[in-house]
């Protein structure tokens, strides 16, 4: 779904840990370019260390910053990713119209997020596992049942997939859509910048 070719400069926000951008370093190439951006500095340590463990390191940069106000040049990037992190952004419209700043003429924008469940039957059971199981498991197993009630509550916070939808045309996104993963739990998002 990226489209990244060889020579192309990919941004992968919220990224700190790195998997999606060792996979989007191999696609752009020597030539090419990933910037790993996330907000927490701890989490780009991590992924740098993954990435150097798995001997990528000469296409990848890490770069400390906001969604909301990305530092990086006008019509930069060719393709922009964030999986599961829009959720955690404060003002999501502005990450949105950041993003489409950034994103060259041609490019794309990828957002992999927890949505809204849309399979017949799937809501209350996926309610019952995100509102009681979940926090239960955390806390028995992590010892942390907070951290895995946010988790349900900000995917309940979420828009759904219209809603993020509409969210990325105000932006200025072209061509806007989304595909349903497992029956709407998780959505991926593109759109468009011409």
């Amino acid at each position: 779904q990226t489209g990244a070719r060889p020579g192309q400069r990919i941004l992968d926000l919220a990224g700190g840990t790195g998997d999606l951008g060792a996979r989007l370093s191999r696609l752009v190439g020597p030539t090419g370019e990933v910037v790993i951006s996330d907000i927490n500095a701890s989490m780009l340590n991590v992924g740098r260390e993954r990435l150097l463990d798995k001997g990528i390191s000469g296409n990848v940069q890490f770069v400390q910053a906001n969604a909301e106000c990305l530092p990086f040049p006008d019509q930069h990037f060719d393709c922009i990713t964030i999986a599961f992190g829009l959720r955690n952004v404060t003002d999501k419209q502005k990450a949105l119209a950041s993003m489409y700043r950034c994103l060259k003429p041609g490019g794309r924008v990828l957002v992999l997020e927890f949505s809204k469940p849309v399979a017949p039957g799937l809501k209350p059971l996926y309610d019952l596992y995100s509102f009681k199981l979940l926090p239960l498991m955390g806390k028995l197993i992590a010892r942390d049942e907070d951290s895995y009630r946010y988790l349900a509550e900000s995917i309940r916070m979420h828009p759904d997939q219209e809603t993020l939808k509409d969210m990325m045309e105000q932006a200025g996104f072209e061509d806007c859509d989304y595909f349903n993963l497992t029956g709407g739990i998780v959505a991926l998002h593109r759109g468009f910048r011409y």
